[in-house]
């Protein structure tokens, strides 16, 4: 055989897959994509990181575990498709993302101001929270841990403290959520329908200028900037869990299973234990830098009760399950006449 033909041939064995020789073939590790919309570096990225950590130390070599944070696999109803599809195993998601998955999970989120603190949120989310995790693994899905990102506040670019202040005003709104934008203009507001990633260029353009937000992603996202008047009124606390999906979970040794869940549950709680701190904390980061807090009055604050009555009965049946709405009424009266 000529020189130059035996080096071709060369080339093209050394190309054959190495499937094509058995005992030699080198199978890729599992994979663990995960998308969130916290943004890098934050407590929440971090947790993350090392709930990764955990589980590819468990499940072996080659194991990879990735972590897309602010929101680079877009909005959170993105990250469910995504999800559904095969493009993510998992995912850190708020109620948002989480109720394209389970509608119910709304109950926990879209009530304002039907939670009064966070003993009340704890108690009862894990009243519900068996019957909860049982309809997500119907669907397809695993939930591994819960958390929360703090109360809602609202934060706009004028002073506003009545609930009719803010009807002249340009809401920023979940995209994914056109049954709120309903509600919203049933009772005269103007929401402006986004994704997370176009708030502050929305709210610096004048597209909006009021953004319901949780004190840590306004501090993170330096949307306060712009906005820089705080209504100081626990609307409704801010939800989560890192979920995943059913097929990657099967997929999973047994011993990583083990791991994963035991460090997502420790991730969750120091999660809910340092966000709620970082409410406070990150207020008066904003306040150093200009931020302006208004508390309502007892009889502004009244208004604002009015304004969740009128809501109640537009929620209950449409952004939550009736039954759902029911129950967690009930819990927190059970719950309340126990505290009494």
């Amino acid at each position: 055989m000529p020189l130059t033909a035996r080096r071709h041939a060369l080339r093209l064995l050394a190309t054959l897959p190495a499937l094509a020789l058995p005992g030699l073939a080198v199978a890729a590790g599992p994979q663990m994509r995960i998308g969130t919309l916290a943004p890098k570096n934050s407590l929440y990225h971090r947790q993350l990181l090392e709930i990764g950590e955990a589980w590819r130390a468990a499940q072996g070599e080659g194991a990879k575990f990735t972590v897309y944070p602010d929101g680079s696999q877009g909005g959170e109803t993105d990250m469910a498709r995504r999800m559904r599809i095969g493009q993510l195993q998992g995912a850190l998601l708020s109620v948002v993302g989480l109720r394209e998955i389970e509608p119910s999970i709304s109950a926990l989120q879209n009530m304002p101001l039907m939670f009064r603190s966070w003993d009340e949120v704890d108690y009862v989310r894990e009243k519900i929270r068996p019957a909860m995790e049982k309809k997500f693994l119907d669907k397809g899905f695993v939930v591994l841990t819960w958390g929360d990102a703090g109360w809602v506040r609202f934060f706009s670019k004028e002073a506003a403290v009545r609930p009719d202040d803010y009807k002249k005003m340009k809401f920023f709104a979940w995209a994914g959520e056109s049954e709120q934008q309903d509600i919203m203009k049933s009772l005269g507001y103007t929401p402006v329908p986004l994704e997370t990633s176009d708030i502050l260029p929305s709210i610096q353009t004048g597209m909006i200028n009021a953004v319901p937000s949780t004190p840590y992603f306004a501090l993170a996202s330096q949307v306060y900037a712009t906005a820089n008047h705080m209504l100081d009124i626990n609307w409704a606390p801010i939800v989560g869990a890192l979920v995943v999906t059913k097929k990657a979970w099967d997929d999973m040794t047994p011993a990583a299973q083990t791991a994963l869940r035991d460090a997502a549950a420790k991730a969750g709680a120091q999660m809910r234990q340092q966000a709620r701190k970082e409410v406070d904390e990150a207020v008066e980061a904003m306040k150093k830098r200009g931020l302006v807090v208004h508390t309502p009055t007892p009889e502004q604050m009244k208004e604002w009760n009015d304004l969740a009555d009128k809501l109640y009965p537009r929620i209950r049946g449409k952004m939550v399950p009736a039954d759902t709405f029911d129950e967690v009424v009930s819990l927190l009266k059970t719950y309340r006449a126990g505290k009494r």
